[in-house]
């Protein structure tokens, strides 16, 4: 179930998009170009169990092999643009400009974040979302090399579990995300799991033994 939002009718700020995914629904625009919203309240919901993400053989070994480094919330644009950039995963993007501004501000004030992965000085893939909670609303997530993705995902899950969080929301499901363990549950489902995780705190930067 979607809606369509009229932006001269409804102003989208940063409490707004942090009171809808509270509710269990999330925005989305048509494409880049288009600046008007609509609100998704899927029937279906895909979630990434936190005890069942699968990392493959083949993964965990390019995990012990690579010298790629794992940075949080150092490179917001970086990361962004990545997400937003059309290529050999993707022939549209649904972030436009005001996707970009008012998730730009969730960062700055700590509700968004970001996982990254840097070869060198190059950043080849990583993911963004939302930690409200104790639940995380994953967004979207790019690479330009080989499991860069996958290795964002595993550290994500990682994080997520070191801070007591207790949903990881991944919106839909893809072959992608289902090869690491994603699933489908219905909207009363979810909505009974989004209100559990909510009742508590999780901590982002338990991980890294910050709060």
């Amino acid at each position: 179930m979607a809606r369509k939002a009229d932006p001269f009718d409804i102003e989208v700020t940063p409490e707004l998009i942090v009171r809808a995914y509270r509710a269990g629904i999330f925005p989305m625009s048509e494409d880049a170009e288009d600046e008007d919203l609509f609100w998704v309240s899927p029937e279906w919901r895909g979630i990434m169990p936190l005890d069942g993400f699968h990392a493959s053989k083949s993964l965990r070994k390019a995990m012990r092999k690579s010298d790629w480094d794992i940075r949080v919330d150092t490179d917001w644009d970086g990361i962004i643009e990545g997400c937003a950039t059309v290529g050999e995963d993707r022939s549209t993007t649904w972030i436009n400009g005001t996707i970009r501004g008012v998730y730009g501000e969730l960062f700055r004030r700590g509700v968004a974040h970001t996982v990254e992965v840097w070869d060198g000085a190059d950043l080849v893939g990583g993911l963004y979302g939302l930690a409200i909670g104790a639940a995380f609303f994953g967004e979207s997530m790019f690479h330009r090399k080989t499991d860069a993705s996958k290795i964002a995902m595993a550290h994500l899950v990682e994080r997520l579990n070191a801070g007591g969080f207790k949903l990881l929301d991944t919106q839909f499901i893809t072959p992608h995300l289902a090869s690491l363990g994603g699933i489908e549950i219905s909207r009363a489902d979810y909505e009974d799991r989004l209100a559990q995780a909510l009742m508590s705190d999780g901590d982002w930067g338990a991980l890294d033994g910050s709060a």
